[in-house]
């Protein structure tokens, strides 16, 4: 069955973790857009910032202070939507929060109070959303927020990205479900990389120092691209950052090549060179500062993801690389027949004269930027 969603400026739309990080950008971003707001977080107080905020700017949102990891939060919640707004069209889970430490470092209890919000809130929430939109009659989206490390596990990591393969499997079981009964509702997962948020401050550390991202590094709005897009669009997945396609392309098909990968690259760029913060300094239990979209990481931070571009516009990505494809074939083909009829002859290797003689490097053929090699991998894994 084909659904039909809303477009975004006709949506009500409900937001968890909308204090700060992808929550924060994505509701700015979605009342920019038109949508009215049901904003939930723990921080009954930067919810009701960002509420008058968006207020001011003309849009419409309420804030609903709700812990996700109490299901009766979340049944309140989507009451609190229908009161306000009478139904909401699209339900975007994705508060969360992470613990950086060894799988026999973590305390269990942690573990617990980690999966009650990254996993069993979602699920509270993909309930409720998936019930409402069937009883109603009317398509409706859900959007869970899911990570690269849920396709793939990372050492450090090893409680987060284990609540995320849960909410991956989940998530997908839900989808299947839903369509066998050709329930209105439109599932979504989300796949993002790495993104600058506070994502590594609010995090439960048990590590020397502080946790942080130093690789490449994406903006929330990329994810809250994704999210939105979804919230109008049908959508299996959507992957933010050609990383987080190819972990989950790659990964299973060489495991043992991956995970040495991840033993070498994960330990040293998941923290930083300054201490950490306290263990008890974070928001595993307790509500994170708000209203901060920036984390404090020191990678290589990007402008946007060329991905998620992508799969917005499937036909112009692969117009793109056909075109990509026969322009390189052109440049192959005419560099040979340069290289043949070049009555250059190169001095010998050994000899200085020859060296001095030697031609110098052409400065135009620079490194390819970050941003030629996402084009060039896209355009390998854009027909997947």
């Amino acid at each position: 069955m084909k659904l039909s969603l809303k477009p975004l400026d006709q949506q009500i739309m409900v937001v968890t973790g909308a204090s700060s990080g992808i929550g924060l950008v994505t509701a700015r971003m979605a009342a920019q857009r038109g949508a009215k707001l049901v904003l939930a977080a723990r921080n009954a107080e930067a919810i009701q910032q960002l509420a008058d905020e968006i207020c001011s700017q003309g849009g419409q949102a309420i804030a609903v202070p709700t812990d996700v990891s109490k299901e009766a939060d979340m049944t309140h919640l989507a009451e609190a939507a229908i009161a306000a707004f009478g139904t909401f069209d699209t339900w975007v889970n994705n508060a969360g929060v992470s613990i950086f430490g060894s799988t026999e470092e973590v305390s269990i209890p942690d573990m617990r109070h980690m999966f009650d919000t990254v996993f069993w809130g979602q699920v509270y929430g993909s309930r409720l959303a998936a019930g409402h939109f069937k009883e109603r009659g009317q398509a409706g989206a859900l959007v869970n927020v899911g990570s690269l490390f849920g396709d793939w596990p990372t050492p450090v990591q090893s409680t987060y990205a284990s609540a995320k393969h849960a909410l991956h499997g989940w998530t997908s079981a839900l989808r299947m479900e839903l369509e066998k009964e050709k329930a209105p509702v439109s599932v979504t997962l989300v796949h993002p990389g790495r993104i600058d948020t506070p994502y590594n401050e609010h995090a439960r550390s048990y590590l020397d120092k502080q946790p942080s991202h130093r690789g490449m590094v994406y903006p929330p709005e990329a994810v809250a691209e994704a999210i939105l897009f979804a919230a109008a669009h049908p959508k299996r997945d959507m992957y933010v950052g050609f990383q987080a396609k190819i972990f989950a392309l790659l990964a299973p098909i060489i495991p043992s090549i991956t995970d040495k990968v991840l033993e070498l690259w994960m330990y040293p760029s998941q923290h930083d060179d300054r201490p950490s913060r306290s263990r008890e300094d974070n928001a595993l239990y307790r509500p994170g500062y708000g209203l901060h979209e920036r984390g404090t990481h020191h990678g290589w931070f990007r402008s946007g993801s060329i991905y998620v571009k992508a799969q917005e516009h499937p036909l112009v990505a692969l117009a793109a690389v056909a075109g990509l494809g026969l322009a390189t074939t052109l440049l192959l083909k005419s560099r040979k027949r340069t290289k043949a009829t070049s009555p250059y002859k190169a001095p010998a290797a050994d000899s200085a004269a020859g060296d001095a003689l030697a031609p110098m490097p052409d400065e135009r053929y620079s490194p390819a930027s970050e941003e030629e090699i996402e084009t060039l991998v896209v355009t390998e894994l854009v027909s997947y």
